[in-house]
């Protein structure tokens, strides 16, 4: 047993290394389903994947995910090898797509510290049952002990041994540069030759006591020695298939030098027995050894932790904070100091650099997002028996890491109700004239500042009628029906407890789901809105910006008090004079810009702050266009253009959801600063 040495980190790295894995056969999958087959690379790639979660699984000791992995590689050695004419593969998807969720329900498990204990009973017997069924219907009844002992060595099965003698093979192996922890990968290595071999050595030997292993293999690679009875193809296919596996170096040995090695009477395979094994072997050259060691040098890529790059960026927002309180230091004002100056003007610099490329360090594409809902229409689909696609555009967008985590949810609910609210039923689309097959569409786009992401559907549109009825039967609407507009009127399906479904089911009805959309956007600042035309389809946006950690705002000081408003957020600001004053027939004050007219906020009054400033002829008004809703904040004055580092406002703050303040910075002299939403006041 080897639980003692399977620690944090480890199993860190195969949690990570096996959600890329699934996500990645969960894409084979639906992509094989598009065209009703599963290709000879679809296949290979399936076989591949099952192979290294298995070996991944067997060396954390995880038996449940092993045997899975293991009945599973087993089915696509024979679709490999058989290449059969006659298959289900319907049921095939249906069966890979099932162990990726016994997978994900394990690696969930692990991640909450809770024992990977599930039971994949059902799951094996399911796979057995398939195999069986897919060799009766293309006439392959050869016996099961045949069939074993065709299956590769690599399998780590009991397969029956061919009749002849014990051979002995040397194996050299070096990892790819960046996988990190080599010794306990080179461990796993010999845990699953132990049922391939009748006896082997290894070199380092001490791979598991001793952690400085790792650097010596990463340097002179991991040596292993074999005797066995299997053929040699058998033996280089297992060694070829070890994870992460940059370069092999395999030859045959003698028996006798194999026992003078194991037994230490001879070192391991010398540099100049290397070179020489290497280039009599399938055309492996010392070239090649050269050729892959430039490759080695030109990788240049690496995983970090996002815990990490938090912490980087953290750092760095503390850099801009110390850099603003040198460089606007009170103790400074009125002196003539030009050599500092200018040395301050380079700190800003290299500062805004290291700013920007911390930035692009963590901005992440939406296509992992954007392909994980392939899964959600695939299955709600079949299950509501509509047949859907999903058309995915500009899923190369970036945006933040963090930002990434908090849109997950709300692009589910919005597929979600788009496929089982907005999409007809097949005779509904057929009978008005459109294509059966309806399409959802996820697209996303940059514009300034922010990203739009777009989920769009060719269905049946809103019901205005409808919504209206339910959210007057459930006492929701904020002003009479008659006084609002058709957008106004479609908001009103992200309030919560609100549904106009009818019948309660697995997706809908409940009155849950689309309140949580607004909810998870708002808290990175951002926000959603819908249009729909009747018969046509529905439109949700969400508008997000393209980070959360730093950003450009406007300080600016009501009373005693200061804020910062992002500098995206303002469109220009104006102070009374040459302007008209106007108001409306309610009595609100209202300023009138090159005819336009802009609500007046207070934002004394707004927040009750004391101040002098109340004579609209005094302070400045700051123009805000927000999502086609233009107002005007009336502030005593602006304070001057500063990058500010955005922090969360204390807890007991955050729970009163304060309107109007998404956050808090700390200013170039110390004090605190507010920064304001502009959503809160529009809402």
């Amino acid at each position: 047993m080897v639980d003692e040495y399977i620690n944090d980190s480890m199993l860190e790295v195969f949690v990570f290394e096996t959600l890329q894995n699934i996500e990645q056969l969960e894409n084979v999958v639906l992509e094989s389903e598009k065209t009703g087959s599963y290709s000879a690379d679809a296949v290979n790639e399936v076989f591949r994947i099952m192979h290294t979660i298995k070996g991944s699984a067997a060396m954390m000791m995880l038996a449940n995910l092993t045997d899975l992995a293991h009945r599973m590689e087993d089915l696509f050695y024979y679709l490999r090898e058989a290449q059969p004419q006659q298959a289900d593969y319907a049921a095939l998807s249906d069966l890979i797509l099932s162990g990726i969720d016994f997978i994900q329900a394990e690696l969930n498990k692990i991640q909450n510290k809770q024992p990977a204990d599930g039971d994949a009973a059902g799951l094996l017997a399911a796979i057995t049952a398939f195999l069986a069924e897919l060799k009766v219907a293309n006439g392959d009844v050869k016996e099961e002990q045949e069939a074993s002992a065709a299956q590769p060595a690599a399998d780590g099965g009991q397969p029956a041994r061919p009749a002849g003698k014990q051979a002995a093979y040397e194996a050299v192996l070096y990892y790819e540069e960046g996988c990190e922890m080599e010794n306990i990968r080179a461990y796993g290595v010999i845990h699953n030759l132990q049922e391939l071999v009748d006896d082997l050595y290894y070199h380092p030997a001490d791979i598991l006591e001793n952690d400085e292993t790792a650097a010596f293999i990463r340097e002179h690679g991991f040596t292993v020695g074999v005797l066995t009875v299997r053929p040699m193809e058998e033996v280089r296919k297992f060694f070829n298939d070890v994870l992460f596996l940059e370069r092999l170096e395999f030859r045959e040995l003698d028996v006798t030098a194999f026992a003078a090695r194991k037994s230490g009477a001879a070192a391991p395979q010398t540099q100049a027995e290397t070179a020489a094994a290497a280039s009599g072997e399938n055309g492996e050259t010392a070239r090649g050894r050269d050729t892959a060691a430039v490759a080695t040098a030109g990788q240049g890529i690496i995983s970090v932790s996002v815990a990490k790059l938090d912490k980087l960026m953290d750092l760095v927002g503390e850099m801009v904070i110390a850099e603003a309180m040198v460089v606007q230091n009170p103790d400074l004002a009125g002196l003539e100091l030009e050599n500092f100056r200018q040395a301050a003007r380079q700190l800003h610099k290299i500062t805004s650099e290291i700013q920007d490329l911390v930035m692009s360090v963590r901005m992440v594409p939406l296509a992992n997002t954007f392909l994980k809902m392939q899964r959600i229409v695939r299955d709600m689909g079949k299950k509501l028996q509509k047949e859907v696609k999903l058309q995915l555009i500009g899923e190369d967008t970036e945006v933040d890491k963090n930002i990434i985590e908090h849109i997950s949810d709300p692009l589910m609910h919005l597929i979600r109700n788009a496929i089982d609210h907005g999409l007809e039923t097949t005779a509904e689309r057929l009978a008005a004239g459109k294509d059966r097959t309806g399409t959802v569409t996820l697209e996303a786009r940059n514009v300034g500042n922010h990203v739009l992401i777009m989920v769009r559907d060719d269905g049946r549109g809103l019901d205005k009628d409808k919504i209206l009825r339910r959210a007057q039967k459930n006492n929701l609407l904020p002003k009479p029906a008659a006084d609002m507009t058709d957008k106004e009127i479609f908001q009103l399906i992200f309030l919560p407890g609100f549904s106009t479904s009818e019948q309660i089911t697995e997706f809908s009805g409940r009155g849950v789901g689309m309140d949580v959309v607004v909810n998870n956007l708002e808290s990175v600042g951002g926000s959603v809105t819908v249009d729909s035309v009747s018969g046509q389809g529905t439109t949700f946006t969400l508008k997000l910006p393209l980070t959360m950690a730093i950003i450009d705002g406007m300080n600016l000081n009501v009373g005693q008090a200061r804020y910062t408003l992002p500098i995206s957020a303002i469109k220009e600001s104006v102070r009374l004079e040459n302007h008209k004053l106007v108001t409306d027939t309610d009595g609100n004050e209202m300023l009138m810009v090159r005819g336009q007219c802009y609500p007046i906020i207070r934002l004394h009054e707004f927040f009750r702050i004391p101040t002098e400033v109340t004579d609209l002829a005094d302070g400045i008004f700051i123009l805000v266009d927000y999502e086609d809703k233009p107002f005007c904040l009336f502030v005593d004055d602006l304070l001057g253009q500063q990058e500010v580092v955005v922090k969360a406002l204390p807890r007991y703050l955050q729970n009163r959801r304060i309107r109007g303040i998404g956050g808090c910075t700390l200013l170039g002299d110390g004090s605190i600063s507010l920064i304001l939403d502009v959503s809160g006041f529009v809402a």
